[in-house]
């Protein structure tokens, strides 16, 4: 700042002596007929000593604000500018041709100054009819589609909308605090989409996608699915009435589950997220659905196909199922319940040295029960013993439980064959 103060007094103390010299007669060149060249010095330290002002109050101004220097450096580049038409209106005065220099002006330089204000003038009409109309407000956001932009809306002036630029840094809906100036002018020639018009409408259908196994079960993923979003989005399915739906096509190597729901327009991102956090634990602890990957058949499936084949049952870990949940229609149980001295040898043999050979059973798909496949005596020794839980090793994991489709007027005969009547 001290530098544009020392030119300021350098330039008013030169305009002040050329101004006394020009007052008393001393012309160091006659220009004109009425104006010499000391007078046109002192027009030019006038305009010189004005530029040097204007940049010294701008720096104080910027300074005391705790401004940016580029600010002072634009304001700098404009006064200069002023600055050169100033000295170019000087000489022309000087010269005596100022009369003819307006006459060539008014013709083509109000057509030029019509030309380049268009848009700026446009930019001014349209800020006021979003004034006045208000199709869009501060804190709105907006979508302008052809220029691929979505913002929050964060000032508006008579040149500019300044959005809060949505996305772009990231793959997400979510401001990113990058402020993005729109000039009002393009208002008039794009498409501009409010999220958010009137409250009523801020809420808009969102869906998160989730890739499931053939082998799922289809109602357990749906209940997982809609259950997740009622949880997150209690409040606004409690103002709109929309509850959450479950809408799926095939693919390659499952079934896309598209959950759609009702969400807040400026609060994607974090709702679906939390929905798709509660799915995935759901998920994981419920063993009849599982998520779909490319080139496995399922997560748990490859899992266990990675497996030797030539590992036994024994080597496979056993789980600890609640007695009451295993089935069997076979009369052998019934007899042995009817003569538990028949298993009381077995049921004193395991009480000493406990379950050797886990039963073996397959889960019954939608359902909390097993079937008994081998291990009778075993199951009713535990039973015998009054056990609540017994080791079983489950034969068919998920992608095991689809049943072949048999159609109206198909049986099966004594070997397991299915053959039409």
């Amino acid at each position: 700042m001290a530098r544009y103060l020392n030119r300021l007094v350098t330039s008013t103390a030169l305009l002040i002596a050329l101004i006394v010299a020009d007052r008393v007669g001393i012309g160091l060149l006659q220009i004109s007929s009425t104006h010499t060249l000391t007078g046109f010095l002192a027009i030019a330290f006038a305009v010189m000593a004005l530029y040097y002002a204007m940049v010294s109050w701008t720096v104080f101004a910027v300074e005391r604000r705790h401004g940016m220097p580029g600010e002072v450096k634009m304001l700098e580049s404009l006064y200069r500018v002023l600055a050169f038409f100033g000295l170019l209106a000087g000489f022309v005065y000087i010269q005596g041709k100022l009369a003819v220099f307006g006459s060539f002006f008014s013709l083509f330089g109000g057509m030029l100054l019509g030309w380049s204000l268009q848009a700026p003038v446009s930019g001014v009409a349209a800020w006021i009819l979003v004034t006045i109309k208000r199709p869009f407000r501060i804190g709105d956001r907006v979508q302008f589609p052809s220029l691929g932009l979505t913002g929050d809306v964060m000032h508006l002036s008579a040149m500019y909308t300044t959005l809060n630029q949505v996305g772009g840094a990231i793959g997400s809906e979510e401001a990113v605090g990058r402020n993005i100036l729109i000039p009002n002018a393009m208002l008039f020639s794009n498409v501009v989409i409010n999220y958010t018009a009137q409250q009523e409408t801020s809420y808009i259908l969102d869906e998160v996608v989730i890739r499931i196994t053939y082998d799922s079960d289809w109602d357990t993923a749906v209940q997982i699915l809609t259950q997740a979003a009622r949880e997150v989005t209690a409040d606004i399915i409690r103002d709109t009435g929309q509850e959450p739906y479950v809408r799926a096509d095939n693919y390659d190597y499952g079934v896309y589950m598209r959950l759609r729901y009702i969400t807040l327009a400026t609060d994607r991102p974090r709702i679906s997220s939390l929905i798709l956090e509660q799915v995935f634990k759901h998920f994981q602890d419920n063993q009849n659905v599982d998520f779909a990957i490319p080139y496995v058949y399922s997560f748990k499936r490859g899992k266990l196909a990675s497996e030797s084949h030539s590992s036994s049952l024994a080597e496979k870990q056993a789980e600890l199922i609640p007695i009451q949940s295993i089935t069997d229609g076979s009369a052998l149980l019934v007899e042995l319940g009817q003569d538990p001295g028949a298993i009381e040898p077995l049921a004193r043999n395991i009480a000493d040295k406990g379950l050797l050979q886990p039963l073996i059973v397959t889960r019954n798909p939608g359902e909390d029960t097993y079937t008994l496949i081998t291990g009778h005596q075993r199951l009713k020794a535990c039973m015998y013993l009054g056990w609540d839980m017994v080791p079983a090793i489950v034969q068919n994991p998920i992608g095991s439980e689809i049943q072949p489709f048999r159609s109206k007027g198909a049986r099966t005969s004594s070997s397991g064959q299915t053959f039409g009547l």
